[in-house]
């Protein structure tokens, strides 16, 4: 069951964040999803830092913010590859 709830919790956090770095048009549900799962990680080990922790299986108000930074953190590194390869 912690799994569904991490997907569900997932896919909110990279509609937020493909809301906040303006990609929301060019994300699928699929590609949120993945974004907030792996933002989820990146967040969770950034937080860990600050000694804040929070997990997408265990639904919080921490937990999802942390995953909404970790996937802005992951949109910006896709956006910096992107913008230097040749279109």
């Amino acid at each position: 069951m912690g799994w569904i709830i991490a997907l569900i919790v997932g896919g909110v956090a990279g509609w937020l964040a493909s809301m906040v770095m303006n990609r929301d048009a060019s994300m699928g549900i699929f590609w949120n999803i993945v974004v907030g799962c792996v933002g989820s990680v990146i967040g969770n080990w950034v937080a860990g830092f600050f000694g804040i922790s929070g997990s997408v299986q265990e639904f919080s108000l921490t937990g999802l913010l942390v995953a909404v930074v970790g996937a802005v953190v992951l949109l910006g590194i896709v956006n910096l590859v992107q913008r230097g390869r040749v279109r």
